[in-house]
């Protein structure tokens, strides 16, 4: 079976407490390992005070 071209799989993903340095660490791995067909996302939940850092595969 063929995957779709430019459909994101998720691989993995991991919870921290809410940091707000994260979001510069998600910018600097997705401009730099772009090329290697992996994007990294980046969400917050206000209400656990956490932020959750997913892995695509793409």
């Amino acid at each position: 079976m063929e995957e779709e071209k430019g459909k994101l799989e998720l691989i993995a993903y991991k919870n921290f407490k809410d940091n707000g340095e994260l979001v510069y660490i998600i910018d600097f791995l997705n401009k730099n390992l772009k090329n290697k067909n992996i994007m990294f996302g980046l969400t917050k939940d206000k209400e656990k005070d956490e932020m959750t850092i997913n892995i695509y595969e793409f």
